[in-house]
């Protein structure tokens, strides 16, 4: 990147030279609109494109990302015209590119009658592992209301099938077509179901490398996972991102006017739906018609999700669900990668602190980002930083693991 004080310069040589392109008669636009050019790009070089803050107590963790995992300390580069976090976030969907992904669906049973929809890219072309019973395989959570069809999982399975590995998406219940067979949904802080999944998936390939990687609330699961289960899991390690580590203060962020218009009373609607097609078996349960008068994240927890498991008020199952309070249980290598700018985690709320305090975490944290947004390029229709992070942290695991689990 071209140094700030040298755009600065050559613009006020520029200035002084007052070159006559007979733009508007005199230049004198031309000359302004390159002003504000070079401005720009000055300000965006100086203030927007930043190396992330890399947290991490352990020396060993820190130089084995800086050897196998680099994009973590390189400089990131925000889209140069969608760098701010809100408008990241409402864009990636809508920009980025949706990869080809063929599945393989399976569905298993709950002890307590439920079942859950699993769906396999099982790679079975993959030249670098043919042995499909040693082929590396990533345990994939997409967020609240997010299924396998999400383009961010689809884009986390094209970067883990050029590196030839296997994948499954970990449906919550009730939301990826399949029904539901009691009424129950899914939470962030109840993680039976996700101890079901792993403990399946490593029945069924128990020599194959094995690790996971959660997006938002998927994140949250994960992480409360791995903060109850210490180093008593069969996964390796773990990739968090755009994690939710506060929920008193992501909601609060989430109720400010501006974050509820054009966030908060969408993510109600699209948890109403969610559940709207099992009204039958739901209201057996629960006040449906009260349910579906939310209005925001809140009003639908206090209503429906922290009754369903036995919370008794919201605040407690706010501060269950909160990863934060967790992480000094966290028994495996996990890296997490978070924007300060992202509405739904505010940075203030991001335990930087707590994670100094375990060796086996390192916090990845970008000045700009959004939530699950992470876009550069001119154009982001492809690869986001935070694909590039997925893939060589989880290349580097599986392939350069023995480097980092004695730590």
């Amino acid at each position: 990147a071209m140094d700030w004080q040298v755009l600065t310069r050559e613009l006020s040589l520029y200035l002084e030279s007052q070159v006559r392109v007979g733009f508007f008669g005199s230049g004198v636009g031309l000359s302004l609109v390159l002003g504000f050019g070079v401005a720009y790009a000055c300000y965006y070089l100086n203030s927007i494109a930043k190396k992330p803050q890399l947290v991490a107590s352990n020396d060993r963790f820190c130089r084995f990302l800086e050897e196998y995992c680099p994009v973590v300390t390189e400089t990131y580069y925000p889209t140069i015209w969608c760098w701010e976090g809100r408008v990241q976030t409402l864009l990636r969907p809508f920009i980025t590119s949706r990869p080809q992904v063929q599945y393989r669906n399976e569905l298993i049973k709950t002890a307590d009658g439920g079942q859950i929809s699993l769906d396999w890219f099982d790679n079975n072309d993959s030249s670098y592992y043919p042995d499909a019973s040693t082929r590396p395989t990533v345990l994939l959570l997409p967020g609240l209301t997010g299924t396998s069809k999400e383009s961010y999982i689809l884009h986390m399975i094209h970067q883990s099938e050029t590196l030839g590995y296997r994948c499954v998406v970990f449906n919550n219940r009730g939301i990826a077509g399949e029904e539901l067979l009691t009424p129950r949904t899914y939470c962030a802080a109840n993680t039976e179901d996700l101890e079901t999944v792993i403990h399946h998936v490593h029945s069924l390939h128990p020599s194959a490398p094995f690790m996971a990687a959660g997006v938002s609330m998927g994140g949250m699961l994960l992480l409360n996972y791995l903060g109850k289960t210490g180093r008593d899991t069969p996964l390796m390690a773990a990739a968090i991102f755009s994690a939710g580590w506060n929920v008193f203060e992501s909601i609060e962020s989430l109720e400010k006017p501006l974050n509820w218009l054009l966030f908060n009373y969408y993510l109600t609607t699209c948890l109403q739906s969610s559940i709207s097609r099992h009204r039958q078996i739901l209201e057996k349960l629960f006040d449906m018609d009260l349910v579906m008068k939310a209005r925001t994240i809140r009003e639908f927890d206090k209503q429906f999700t922290s009754v369903m498991f036995g919370y008794r008020s919201i605040d407690d199952y706010y501060e269950d669900a909160s990863p934060c309070r967790k992480l000094k249980s966290v028994g495996i290598p996990v890296l997490c990668l978070n924007s300060v700018d992202d509405v739904f985690s505010p940075g203030h709320a991001i335990p930087v602190e707590a994670a100094k305090q375990n060796a086996n975490v390192a916090l990845v944290l970008t000045s700009c980002g959004g939530h699950i947004g992470f876009l550069e390029g001119i154009w982001p229709r492809k690869c986001t930083y935070m694909d590039r992070v997925f893939k060589q942290f989880v290349q580097a695991v599986f392939e350069h693991g023995n480097k980092i689990f004695s730590i």
